[in-house]
């Protein structure tokens, strides 16, 4: 079975459309025109780190809910006067989330920006923690192909972490052990690393006097009669602690964490499975971990050295996307355009929120401070591909969202016609999956719109007249569409 060239829609080799799909939330035509433009996967992916390009549509969003970027104190009193719930807030900062990942194009950095706030998870909508959420997103944007040292100090020291495990109001009277063993087990070291409880009970006394003025002002501020005074250890980490403010001691506890080589191991390993594969090898960490320590945690240097490891190569195919991924990456490959809300209910932030919601992920909506998983295990269940599938059909039928979106016309959808019904199915591959459509896949599409494959389609085809939609979804159901 062979299929005629779809000239419009050029598709980027299997190397490059691998580097392309793990490092975006989806492979779209102008992706790859991005990425021929600066030369290749790989130079585009350098641009990405070293000079993103502007934002553009992306962060014009931002203005579509003001209230994001309120203060805390004004936040809580909105919240409090009954004017706007803190549910509604973080719904919005989810729903803004969603659009940025569907039409940023700084896509490594949402796709760094979404690795660093699981691992420093703090949940959303949460209450003792929401009226510092959204900036605390924007320390983890900010510091996300920085210096991991310096990203663990913004993230672990923020207020909205500070209030989420509970050291806001942590002294060395009433010392709170959340955020000291945290810090310990998830955010660097790790429990394979052995830290003791009394590691932890230290860990907890070094972060004393960061606190928040919790449901007043929210206010952050360092309280030196609050810090525990006292010699110190942790680990091999030891300080006399003779003073009130213990400012620097945290930094330098926090520092001397983050470049320790289990913590290396332990976020090499992380960063691994993201991008790489459900079960890394031990080589591929330690080679990245040594990288990671080297370098002085730089997390630019890192991912190249990921990119450039033959196991990364080695590995397309090999990652199942989330919920959120599958619902971002179906709303960006089918080229929709959403519009400002108007606060209609259905609307199509709103819905595609909820279809993520519904498909068993909305962001940040993780209780528990370890984050969503990232392996298949976790996202391979029937009611997930149901889920998917139904996804899937809204966006190719255009039946919901319908409020606020224009979805693609079936015209761009299309090959010059006449055309054999290969060459259509090879077209619509090229869009939605970056790649010439394989047998299977126009075998598949040729059954759902009850098509042949030789079949000539014309303008006027009853392919094109009414079964248009399941031949979207017949490529969009694909394994190929369901990983990255």
């Amino acid at each position: 079975m062979t299929t005629l060239p779809s000239k419009s829609l050029p598709v980027p080799s299997t190397e490059d459309r691998h580097l392309l799909s793990r490092f975006s939330f989806g492979v779209t035509p102008d992706l790859v025109a991005d990425a021929d433009a600066a030369g290749g996967a790989r130079a585009w992916f350098d641009e990405q780190l070293d000079d993103p390009p502007p934002d553009g549509a992306a962060e014009d969003m931002a203005d579509w809910w003001p209230h994001l970027w309120w203060s805390a104190e004004d936040l809580a009193d909105a919240d409090n006067g009954g004017d706007i719930s803190s549910h509604e807030v973080q719904s919005d900062f989810a729903r803004w989330t969603l659009l940025r990942r569907i039409y940023s194009k700084r896509q490594v950095l949402e796709v760094m920006a979404d690795m660093w706030s699981n691992l420093l998870h703090v949940p959303a909508p949460l209450s003792k923690s929401f009226p510092h959420r959204m900036s605390y997103d924007t320390a983890i944007r900010d510091n996300a192909l920085g210096r991991f040292d310096d990203l663990l100090i913004a993230a672990d020291l923020h207020p909205a972490m500070l209030c989420y495990l509970d050291n806001a109001r942590s002294s060395a009277e009433a010392p709170n052990e959340n955020l000291g063993r945290e810090l310990l087990e998830l955010h660097t070291v790790g429990s394979e690393s052995g830290f003791t409880e009394d590691d932890v009970h230290d860990s907890t006394m070094i972060l004393t006097g960061w606190m928040v003025d919790m449901f007043q002002t929210w206010e952050p501020y360092y309280s030196p009669e609050d810090h525990y005074v006292g010699r110190v250890t942790v680990m091999d980490f030891t300080d006399k602690n003779d003073s009130t403010d213990g400012e620097k001691l945290t930094e330098d506890y926090l520092r001397w964490l983050a470049q320790h080589e289990s913590t290396a191991d332990r976020v090499c390993r992380r960063l691994a499975v993201r991008f790489v594969s459900d079960d890394p090898s031990d080589g591929l960490v330690s080679d990245l971990a040594k990288v990671f320590v080297d370098s002085g945690t730089d997390i630019k240097e890192t991912l190249r050295a990921l990119v450039d490891h033959p196991e990364f190569e080695a590995a397309v195919g090999l990652k199942v996307r989330t919920p959120s991924e599958d619902t971002v990456n179906t709303y960006r490959v089918t080229g929709v355009e959403i519009d400002p809300p108007e606060g209609v209910t259905g609307e199509a932030s709103e819905a595609i929120l909820g279809l993520s919601e519904d498909m068993g992920q909305r962001p940040f909506d993780w209780e528990r401070p370890d984050g969503f998983p990232d392996v298949a295990d976790a996202w391979s269940s029937a009611s997930r591909v149901l889920g998917s599938w139904k996804v899937h059909r809204n966006a190719a039928v255009g039946n919901f969202p319908q409020i606020g979106i224009t979805y693609l016309p079936t015209e761009e959808w299309l090959p010059d016609l006449p055309a054999p019904f290969s060459t259509v199915v090879d077209h619509v591959s090229r869009r939605i999956l970056a790649r010439e459509a394989s047998d299977a896949i126009i075998d598949a599409a040729a059954t759902a719109a009850d098509a042949s494959p030789d079949e000539e389609v014309t303008s006027d085809s009853g392919v094109v007249l009414h079964r248009f939609a399941q031949v979207i979804t017949a490529v969009l159901d694909t394994p190929e569409h369901m990983t990255r």
